[in-house]
């Protein structure tokens, strides 16, 4: 069974779970689990959510799929673990981040960024081995966009970072006047030139939280 978030996500969500496709997604990931090398770790497949309640939320990055090799996806999008190497996309939102707010980062765990308030989501939650975009279609996309629905109807004003074409796809669930969208192309090294250097989406971020009276994101993660 996929470990559920254990915060106001669960009651957010309730509904969800109860649907037909998600008692199906839930089948399918028991089962490739079973049978195949998959990322995240199992435990880790909701830890967006585990680790940013509904009612935290003041930031959402959007990411595709988790990272494909082994040891690297944890459940948040663009993060790997400490002492993991640097994926090359993480590797360009650290250099915005240092263009941005002369704040340089090291490790790539992005944990301290999901406790700020900032929801690290990807658009499909696991991956088989070796094998980008392998569970897509099967559910997922309906269970996060019903998530991103979800933080649409907040009052609280909150920033939605997409980057590149996918992320932007998902604009058109937010509709809300009250919330902030930042759109660029991708950090990935093939598209990070065409308008992903010079953005500065983590100041951007926090004039807009300050401007609405919100704490801003502490964008260090203290390594």
């Amino acid at each position: 069974m996929i470990k559920m978030s254990n915060n106001d996500w669960d009651m957010v969500l309730e509904e969800e779970y109860k649907k037909e496709y998600f008692r199906n997604l839930v089948n399918f990931v028991n089962e490739v689990y079973n049978k195949e090398v998959v990322f995240p770790p199992k435990s880790e497949i909701l830890r967006a959510l585990s680790l940013t309640s509904y009612k935290d939320t003041k930031v959402v990055i959007l990411g595709q799929d988790p990272y494909h090799g082994i040891g690297e996806a944890n459940g948040l999008s663009f993060s790997v673990n400490d002492g993991v190497k640097l994926p090359p996309s993480l590797k360009n939102i650290f250099k915005e981040l240092y263009d941005d707010l002369g704040i340089s980062i090291s490790s790539g765990d992005l944990s301290s960024w999901a406790k700020e308030g900032v929801l690290l989501l990807n658009t499909v939650l696991t991956v088989k081995k070796d094998t980008p975009a392998s569970h897509k279609n099967r559910g997922w996309e309906i269970f996060t966009d019903s998530i991103i629905k979800k933080l649409n109807e907040k009052e609280e004003p909150i920033v939605f970072i997409l980057w590149g074409n996918f992320a932007k796809s998902k604009s058109v669930f937010i509709t809300n006047p009250k919330h902030l969208v930042i759109s660029s192309s991708h950090p990935s090294p093939f598209s990070c030139r065409y308008g992903f250097f010079g953005s500065k989406p983590f100041s951007r971020t926090n004039n807009f939280l300050i401007s609405n009276g919100i704490k801003p994101i502490n964008w260090s993660t203290g390594k």
